[in-house]
């Protein structure tokens, strides 16, 4: 008997360890398609997918550009924003200006699943109306994994500062709403092993560091627009302070101060939802 019952718990852990691979592999699959769908649409019309300005735009049946930067000006860099006037592009406002409209491109001409053509280059800016958790699938792709959705970013952990790196990215996390100033309702949507996992197999393996990293949108106020997946660090560059691990922490050091951070395996075998992830493109 205990034979038997041996075999049927190791049969539903290697069951459940395959079902986690698999949705591992097609978060994964869903980055790569996304990564190739830019890339197609850049060779084939001159321009990243949101940023392609006008007459472009129009010429090609995409919705139309507004007039200011971060609304379609084809400067390699897709930027959200704040309101409808001059300099008010800035790098984390999914899915505003070209942000919301980098999907409309991309669905226009069948290069990503489902179909995405709400967003305008002036939707859900300040003054505009309030998006709930029903609303946001009309404008971002839900993610492979949990019940997160897909958008895009950029600058990076400066992406609202003078010292903005100039790069793009896709997030990944649970998005419930964003209001009327623009400011996306954001959370952690990864268990920490499976962000782990994802980012060990297709880059370094280390939260703070290289081509995927466990930042993510979030945030009602300005500085806290860009943060990392810590509910002790907010936004700024990767750090080595001393940082324990604990129930919701997603990455730390053995509060160790000068060393790395690493994803907080060793808590609750790496179960617990504390992280949300940016692939850069």
């Amino acid at each position: 008997m205990l034979v038997i019952i041996g075999l049927i718990v190791g049969g539903v852990l290697v069951g459940k360890n395959l079902i986690t691979a698999a949705a591992i592999r097609s978060q994964i699959s869903q980055i790569e398609k996304y990564n190739t769908a830019v890339n197609t649409f850049r060779v084939k019309y001159g321009y990243l997918p949101g940023d392609i300005p006008e007459p472009a735009a129009t010429q090609l049946g995409l919705q139309p550009r507004g007039a200011y930067q971060g609304e379609g000006d084809g400067n390699g860099v897709i930027e959200g924003m704040w309101t409808n006037s001059a300099g008010a592009n800035w790098g984390a406002y999914p899915p505003t200006g070209e942000e919301g409209l980098f999907w409309n491109d991309l669905s226009a001409f069948g290069l990503v699943d489902g179909k995405f053509a709400t967003a305008t280059s002036t939707s859900l800016v300040n003054g505009g109306a309030h998006l709930n958790a029903s609303g946001v699938a009309s404008y971002l792709p839900a993610a492979k994994i949990g019940q997160g959705y897909v958008y895009v970013w950029s600058g990076g952990y400066n992406s609202i500062s003078a010292n903005k790196d100039g790069l793009n990215y896709f997030g990944v996390s649970n998005i419930s709403g964003i209001d009327n100033g623009c400011n996306i309702n954001s959370s952690p949507s990864f268990a920490v092993i499976d962000a782990y996992n994802i980012d060990a197999k297709i880059d370094d393996g280390i939260p703070q560091s290289g081509k995927v990293q466990a930042l993510y949108v979030y945030g009602n106020t300005v500085t806290t627009r860009i943060q990392w997946s810590d509910p002790g660090a907010t936004q700024g560059a990767p750090f080595t302070t001393a940082t324990a691990g604990s129930s919701s922490t997603c990455f730390d050091n053995n509060n160790t101060a000068g060393v790395a951070q690493k994803y907080s395996t060793s808590q609750s075998n790496g179960t617990n939802v504390n992280c949300a992830l940016s692939f850069r493109f």
